[in-house]
């Protein structure tokens, strides 16, 4: 695997000041009290405030939200979701109940700092049919132009297998391709990219800049997910840092447990994995959507 000497990554690190337009995921175990499930609005209000504040420096800011199906099974008081004949729509009830009320949440917040936010619910029918991507990019261009920050989510209410993302990791780095943004912030419960499974193998070395995708890399990441919630392990980060750096973006993965990492990664800390940008001219984002597939 290769890795690049010290003061070179230092360098790269400080580059990371200057992206213009930045995307941000953040999972749904992140946004909730484990003990209840419900929203953990002392975090909702950090992250809140670490956007506007992005926005603030004149940088373009999108977030990748989850958590509209959590929030609208709580919300109507849903213990399962096989209880009924369907559990599908059930499940899409729920989505429908909480996607309404997390925004709610989010405008309300973004509202307190002076600043307008946007919902963006999306499928792989965006991305696949041209002329909805062209639709979304240009819909995107006009919401940065009007300084507003979109928050984007997979449309659970309508998408069924074949036209979901299924995780909100690829999504946020298809959201990244999609609207040019040259730097990827990937928010979850892992301090980034191990040599092994890190809860497992305390052997487990960090791996603070990954510099090329190679094939060993990706069969590491074909572990479980740590969280009960989310629906992305390392294998989804992977993913979707395929798509990012293929784009020509670099992405970082950090641990959501303080969100005040955002603005630590952008003023150049060494938080976090970082992979650098590796633009590959045959990439083609529409025909990956189309083929990506699931578990």
């Amino acid at each position: 695997m290769e890795v690049k000497a010290t003061d070179c990554q230092a360098n790269y690190r400080e580059l990371l000041k200057d992206k213009k337009r930045i995307v941000i995921k953040i999972g749904s175990s992140s946004l909730q009290h484990p003990e209840t499930g419900d929203l953990d609005y002392t975090k909702l209000d950090v992250l809140v405030r670490e956007l506007c504040d992005l926005r603030n420096r004149g940088k373009d800011v999108v977030l990748v939200t989850s958590g509209a199906i959590a929030v609208g099974k709580k919300a109507v008081g849903m213990k399962d979701f096989n209880d009924g004949d369907n559990p599908i729509a059930r499940k899409q009830a729920c989505a429908a109940v909480g996607q309404a009320r997390l925004m709610m949440t989010y405008q309300k917040i973004f509202a307190e700092y002076n600043q307008v936010a946007a919902q963006v619910l999306m499928t792989k029918n965006t991305i696949v049919d041209n002329l909805n991507r062209y639709n979304a990019h240009n819909t995107f261009d006009e919401l940065f132009k009007l300084g507003v920050i979109p928050i984007v989510n997979e449309n659970d209410t309508v998408a069924t297998y074949e036209i979901e993302f299924g995780d909100n990791d690829s999504l946020s780095a298809i959201v990244a391709a999609l609207v040019n943004a040259d730097l990827l912030l990937l928010l979850s419960d892992i301090d980034g990219l191990y040599t092994d499974d890190p809860r497992k193998n305390p052997n487990a070395e960090f791996i603070s800049q990954v510099d090329e995708l190679t094939e060993e890399l990706m069969q590491m990441g074909k572990g479980s997910t740590g969280s009960s919630v989310g629906t992305g392990g390392m294998n989804t980060k992977l993913v979707a840092a395929t798509i990012a750096t293929s784009s020509g973006i670099d992405m970082v993965i950090a641990n959501s447990k303080d969100i005040k990492v955002i603005h630590r990664i952008v003023d150049g800390n060494p938080i976090g994995t970082l992979f650098t940008a590796n633009p590959k001219e045959q990439f083609d984002l529409p025909l990956y959507v189309q083929q990506m597939h699931h578990a």
